[in-house]
């Protein structure tokens, strides 16, 4: 990627360790890999200034980040080694406070709590005669509140750890005390897989993940996807909806209980039974983490939880977003804060996940929230006043946090403003992030297929997005994501085949020319995006395979139906369904890379984009990509240039019959190359490029490595 880049520490711990002594330790370390950002040294110092401060504060206070990330031991239920159980709440506007539930018969004088001077309320609850915790697991409990004006509320405590719905009842949550016997706990058996360098993600959602109308189980992943995972050559997991939301067709990104993990899939120990299962199988599990809102509900959320609007979020306008009708945190709370990395931290301990994936951090780093304002790429809107300096620093800090305790975790920005040196190494004065979304590729994509006629296709314009990435940042690239895939979109299959997906994707029917191209160009798309698009790869469940259904979850507006809140994973198991081959070609563009690793290789060399011909040829970890993208002209004896001289093989070819293709080529034929310079390399060969095809050539003498 960028020595620079590579060589610098991703800490602010002692102002970090820089790549050579020339960096400055000042936050500006930056403008060493991007000169442009010289105007912007200032808001650059002050970021960093204001992320040390905190770090002292917190080393002060707190003693240290290690420390204070561990909130859960102060916070919500803790039980000791002689079953006393310990109770705390943040609740600085209540006067009182009392633990409610089905133990003491919901009565509020049974339990009452202490309040300190730092407004958190405190009770320690001895183990019966018999040595047993006074709450039985799985029991429930609340928290009931006396406000100033003497009316009493009830709340989940904010730190629960297990909230259940019963909807035939309501649809508020209640709060369980989760406390299993050490029998019934899981243990983790195997260690987590070492950091990959080449990043496959496949984005998933536990409860649709599975051909049948229901909510699947953590129980039913386990056994069905992970295997599917696997075989496909992902090394990454990215599960969706996971921390606990009272709308199941929120899609996860309300979440009303920070560290519960959701029970609609079973209980917490089938969760981490499916990441340790994962694990075994050298698959690292990233979470899909929602720290940039929080849901509005009062009943079973943090929203007025101690009666003013103004305790975990901002107060009045600031702390609600009105695109999502949510509640905004108050990044620069000191509560706030532990709150925030000691849920990072949590779910990193007690479920031993790899890393994150943050949600909306857009929304996060300003103040417009994204909201009827587009980024022109112009430095200025990343450093004005539209910053959220707060949520910035508090990201910082995340990835502090995270990245000194856990060295080979993995942290991945859903940014579409394009923020430069959020990608970038703390020490260095960036915020620190592994990786960024590349959201400008899918946009790109379905606005090719909705707009642009197949000979219209701008191969120079295509190459661009695909390659403009910030310089010493990763990038994970994708063609579609569950974005495309919610009902009022298409995803590119269904961009592509529309309704022919419903009636000739059977292999007894005649292959169509609308079934025939969007085949093809699934395929070209899909390895494309993947070999140009960035140093990771990510695709969202059913979508390797051109599903083809949109996801709608239940809700009113469906008559609360589950048919389209499912994934027809059957289809490609079907041998008589085209969709198996559009399965193996993904399985095989995996494999590929995982053999060859172009995503932690140097960024591609274009050698080629031809507009007439609708050719595209690049080079990249030793490879040869080429890709014929006219829809009806193939082409023999084709000149294309080659960099490193050789005798080269077919290693993944789109047109093979496993693939759904016409086997246009010959896997056995040799390339040899000639001195003769062509289009900037320095050697060349002749090959054949049938139309609407990509095949990749390696040297020979890889192929038995």
């Amino acid at each position: 990627m960028n020595d620079i880049s590579d060589n610098s520490s991703n800490s602010l711990a002692n102002g970090g360790t820089v790549a050579n002594s020339d960096i400055p330790k000042d936050g500006t370390g930056v403008l060493s890999i991007d000169p442009w950002l010289e105007p912007f040294k200032d808001t650059l110092k002050s970021r960093y200034s204001k992320a040390q401060s905190w770090i002292d504060t917190i080393n002060k206070t707190e003693g240290g980040l290690e420390k204070f990330s561990r909130g859960t031991e102060i916070f919500g239920f803790n039980v000791d080694k002689d079953n006393t159980i310990t109770y705390r709440e943040w609740a600085p506007n209540a006067k009182q406070a009392s633990l409610i539930g089905e133990f003491n018969n919901w009565d509020r004088n049974a339990h009452r709590m202490k309040k300190n001077e730092f407004g958190v309320f405190e009770i320690t609850i001895p183990p019966t005669a018999n040595g047993q915790p006074a709450i039985p697991h799985n029991s429930k409990i609340k928290i009931t509140l006396e406000l100033p004006d003497g009316q009493w509320v009830d709340r989940l405590p904010a730190w629960i750890k297990y909230v259940t719905q019963d909807l035939s009842v309501s649809p508020a949550y209640e709060a369980r005390f989760w406390n299993p016997p050490q029998s019934e706990r899981y243990t983790f058996k195997h260690k987590r897989p070492s950091k990959p360098e080449s990043l496959r993600i496949y984005e998933a959602h536990v409860g649709i993940s599975s051909p049948e109308c229901k909510v699947a189980t953590y129980k039913e992943f386990t056994k069905t996807m992970l295997p599917r995972i696997k075989n496909l050559g992902y090394n990454a997991i990215q599960l969706m909806a996971i921390m606990e939301h009272a709308y199941y067709a929120s899609f996860g990104y309300q979440v009303n209980s920070f560290f519960a993990a959701s029970s609609r899939y079973g209980p917490p120990e089938d969760l981490k039974e499916l990441v340790d299962t994962a694990h075994a199988m050298g698959i690292a599990v990233l979470l899909d983490v929602v720290h940039s809102h929080a849901s509005k509900n009062v009943l079973d959320g943090l929203n007025e939880f101690d009666g003013t609007d103004h305790q975990y979020f901002h107060g009045g306008g600031r702390g609600k977003h009105d695109l999502w009708d949510s509640r905004l945190f108050n990044y620069g709370h000191h509560e706030v804060m532990r709150f925030l990395l000691s849920n990072l931290r949590f779910w990193m301990d007690e479920y031993a996940f790899d890393g994150f994936r943050f949600d909306g951090v857009t929304s996060m780093l300003y103040l417009h929230h994204g909201i009827g304002t587009g980024f022109s790429g112009g430095y200025h809107e990343y450093f004005g006043p539209d910053v959220d300096e707060e949520a910035v620093v508090y990201l910082m800090l995340a990835n502090e946090m995270l990245h000194q305790l856990y060295p080979n975790v993995i942290t991945v920005a859903e940014d579409v403003s394009g923020m430069p040196a959020l990608c970038l190494p703390l020490s260095l004065g960036g915020v620190g992030f592994d990786y960024r979304l590349a959201m400008a590729i899918p946009d790109m994509w379905i606005k090719i297929l909705k707009e642009k006629k197949d000979e219209e296709w701008d191969m120079a314009n295509i190459t661009w997005t695909l390659t403009n990435r910030r310089h010493g940042e990763k990038t994970i690239a994708y063609c579609e994501s569950h974005d495309q895939a919610l009902v009022g979109d298409k995803t590119l299959m269904m961009h592509l085949c529309d309704a022919e997906l419903y009636t000739n994707m059977s292999i007894l029917t005649p292959l169509t020319p609308v079934i025939d191209r969007g085949m093809a160009l699934h395929k070209m798309i899909r390895l494309l995006t993947h070999s140009l698009g960035g140093e990771g790869y990510l695709n969202f469940e059913g979508n390797e395979f051109g599903h083809p259904e949109w996801l709608d979850f239940p809700r009113e507006g469906n008559q609360n139906s589950f048919w389209y809140a499912r994934r027809q994973l059957n289809l490609t198991e079907d041998g008589l369904l085209r969709y198996q081959y559009l399965n193996n070609f993904d399985r095989s563009m995996n494999l590929t890379e995982d053999k060859y690793g172009w995503l932690h290789a140097p960024q591609a060399y274009i050698s080629l984009k031809h507009e007439g011909d609708k050719v595209i040829v690049f080079e990249r970890a030793g490879l040869v990509f080429v890709f014929n993208f006219h829809p009806s002209n193939s082409y023999t004896d084709y000149r294309i240039g080659i960099e490193q001289a050789g005798t080269y093989r077919i290693v993944l070819d789109s047109d093979t019959k496993e693939h759904g293709g016409f086997n246009r080529l010959d896997p056995q034929t040799r390339f040899f190359t000639s001195d003769l310079p062509w289009n900037n390399r320095k050697n060349s060969t002749h090959v054949y490029i049938p139309a609407r095809t990509a095949f990749v050539l390696a040297l020979e003498s890889t192929l038995s490595e």
